[in-house]
């Protein structure tokens, strides 16, 4: 990995990973939305990848692997970052939904209703509903939650990073992702699990959707945001107890 003048030689440093950036890239796409391509992530962890190489001498004796990992999965954050592009108001606004979805549950054993929701957030249905269709855009995972804020309520997603060993504890963490996230769909409402699958599994528009389920296609979108909403609260409840 050196050259005679005793320095590192990048290119052949950059080839040697390129296989990890490879795999922290599709750990990481497995818990995005299918709107993120894996080739972004990847290009995104070659660079982070070179800049630890540039990096790599300021840190004194750190292995170069570990401080590859920190810098490549940085710079794949970074690359989330910019996709997100709901705005921060909308996004605190969705959260609220998210925690009002979550206590309504736990009180009541099961999903609660569109006027339940508006009740306990005290607003009138209408601006509840205007609220979903401003959210359009909510997305399963932001870039947010990814990060550690010291509120681990808010990094409810953490739990189900892997790390780039590659182990077998890795897959099992992978498929209990993939377990949570059939379950959270699962426990829909039956109109927003049905929507769900012919968004994602039919690949229909909304206003086909709207077609098949006789409502206009903003109130598809509408459902879609609060489909959404649900699945994201069922998460963040089970990382909070641990059930994941």
């Amino acid at each position: 990995m050196y050259t005679v003048t005793g320095k590192a030689d990048k290119n052949q440093i950059l080839l040697q990973h390129a296989p990890l950036v490879k795999r922290l890239a599709y750990q990481m796409k497995a818990r995005l939305p299918p709107s993120v391509e894996v080739d972004d992530l990847i290009q995104a962890g070659m660079m982070g990848l070179l800049d630890a190489v540039n990096r790599y001498e300021e840190t004194h004796g750190a292995q170069f692997e570990t401080y590859a990992v920190q810098r490549i999965r940085g710079a794949m954050l970074d690359e989330l970052r910019g996709m997100d592009w709901l705005p921060r108001n909308l996004r605190q606004d969705m959260r609220k939904i998210e925690s009002a979805m979550s206590d309504l549950q736990q009180q009541l054993g099961r999903p609660p209703t569109e006027t339940e929701i508006a009740k306990h957030l005290r607003m009138p249905l209408a601006e509840y509903q205007e609220k979903l269709s401003e959210g359009g855009g909510h997305q399963l995972v932001y870039y947010e939650d990814y990060q550690d804020d010291n509120d681990e309520r808010d990094n409810f997603l953490e739990r189900y990073l892997v790390d780039a060993n590659g182990d077998p504890l890795s897959g099992l963490m992978e498929e209990s992702f993939r377990h949570a996230l059939i379950e959270a769909i699962d426990s829909l409402p039956e109109r927003e699990k049905i929507l769900m699958g012919l968004y994602y599994e039919q690949e229909m528009n909304l206003k086909e959707i709207g077609a098949v389920m006789g409502v206009s296609e903003s109130r598809v979108s509408q459902l879609h945001s609060q489909a959404i909403s649900r699945i994201r609260a069922t998460l963040r409840s089970k990382a909070w107890t641990g059930e994941a």
